[in-house]
């Protein structure tokens, strides 16, 4: 796997293909600069080196249009201030303009290029758009893990342009190497933490590491298609019935496997999907009408952390409640405060996915955790075990 330190880049200019899709609120102030501090080491290697960065990324989806609204313009001092060297901007990311000032570029400068998405050719993987972008440096760096799922122009196709050139930046090689540690080479036992409302988003993932795993945690939402299905009554909780099937085949897996799945044995229940609902703790499988189970009770937790404390690799997908209301967020919160217990006495600790890591950062466990993955779709169809287009075009 060539990575970023197989090359010296002193007198080159670096094509480095960035996740600089952060948000921006009413003023295009970036709100969350994590992605932006996520590539910085990648940039620093090249500038230190005696190279020039000329960096590429999409924002928002503007669907093949220029919109100003959606201008990489509005992110240049933040990523300057982060990166420690002013940038440079250009208004256009293929062409003469662009040509003009990336050859301008003196070494030990940053060049951003503009919204790839406002060529139509970007999403489309489209060859010629690739191989005008690939005018414009001399060594091709993918470090874009967010964006490493779509068979782009700028995150897949361009690296064809570099055949003997390319490389991974230090934030991909990172993704890389973290999935790599939980799927294939994690000191045992290995445990999943797998939440989130349906069991039809993770059924791929949960077939994928049933072989990988010793332990399979099952939490939030999907819980009650499991519980459903195993002949419990889930009243109002939301429950998939044509899923119940599948649930129990995933049980007769994971037995036949030897995997334990942790199925939630007591729920805090609500009589409304609402912060300020009336709640109760219930037994999972004794749930009554008008009532649905929005977060994990007392008992599970308890089980939850003593598996999670007897694990040496931790994989962490989906949260085991409705966090985003603060009275249903202590089971996530629990699970989070375990999986630090678990990391400080030497456990490998990944969390991937969108909702995971949102309620990581929203109770401040990011530091807490071996790894967050910044990339939630490219995240999870690694799990599924499908092999990246972005990856794949390094590797190749």
């Amino acid at each position: 796997m060539k990575t970023i330190d197989d090359y010296n880049f002193e007198g080159k200019k670096a094509l480095i293909r960035v996740d600089f899709n952060v948000p921006l609120d009413g003023d295009f102030n970036v709100t969350d600069t994590s992605r932006i501090e996520a590539a910085k080491p990648t940039i620093l290697k090249v500038l230190e080196d005696g190279g020039a960065a000329v960096l590429m990324s999409h924002l928002g989806r503007p669907k093949g249009q220029a919109n100003s609204d959606m201008s990489l313009s509005h992110i240049v001092e933040k990523v300057s201030e982060i990166i420690g060297v002013q940038g440079k901007f250009v208004n256009d990311c293929i062409g003469d303009t662009a040509e003009a000032a990336v050859s301008e570029l003196q070494d030990g400068e940053v060049l951003l290029l503009e919204n790839l998405r406002f060529y139509a050719e970007e999403e489309k993987g489209d060859s010629g758009f690739a191989e005008s972008l690939s005018q414009l440096g001399d060594i091709y760096v993918n470090d874009a893990f967010g964006t490493a799922h779509r068979a782009h122009a700028s995150t897949t196709i361009v690296a064809n342009y570099f055949p003997d050139a390319k490389c991974f930046g230090y934030l991909l090689a990172k993704e890389i190497k973290a999935i790599e540690k939980v799927m294939q080479t994690g000191e045992k036992p290995v445990t999943a933490i797998l939440g989130g409302a349906k069991v039809s988003s993770k059924i791929t993932i949960i077939e994928n590491i049933l072989d990988k795993v010793d332990n399979l945690i099952i939490g939030g939402g999907m819980t009650y298609t499991f519980v459903k299905a195993k002949g419990g009554t889930v009243g109002d909780s939301i429950c998939e019935d044509d899923k119940m099937e599948l649930a129990l085949d995933i049980l007769k897996q994971a037995d036949e496997k030897g995997v334990k799945i942790h199925l939630p044995v007591d729920v805090l229940a609500a009589d409304a999907f609402d912060n300020g609902a009336n709640t109760q703790f219930l037994d999972v499988n004794q749930i009554p009408e008008g009532w649905q189970g929005l977060d994990a009770g007392p008992q599970t937790l308890e089980n939850f952390k003593q598996v999670i404390l007897e694990s040496k690799t931790i994989l962490w997908n989906g949260p085991v409640g409705v966090f985003e209301m603060e009275s249903f967020a202590k089971g996530t919160i629990e699970v989070g405060n375990a999986i630090d217990e678990a990391t400080q006495s030497g456990a490998f600790s990944l969390v991937g996915g969108g909702d995971s890591v949102a309620a990581v950062k929203q109770f401040g466990f990011q530091d807490k955790v071996s790894y967050v993955s910044t990339g939630g779709g490219a995240m999870l169809e690694s799990l599924e075990g499908r092999t990246l287009p972005g990856i794949a075009a390094i590797l190749g």
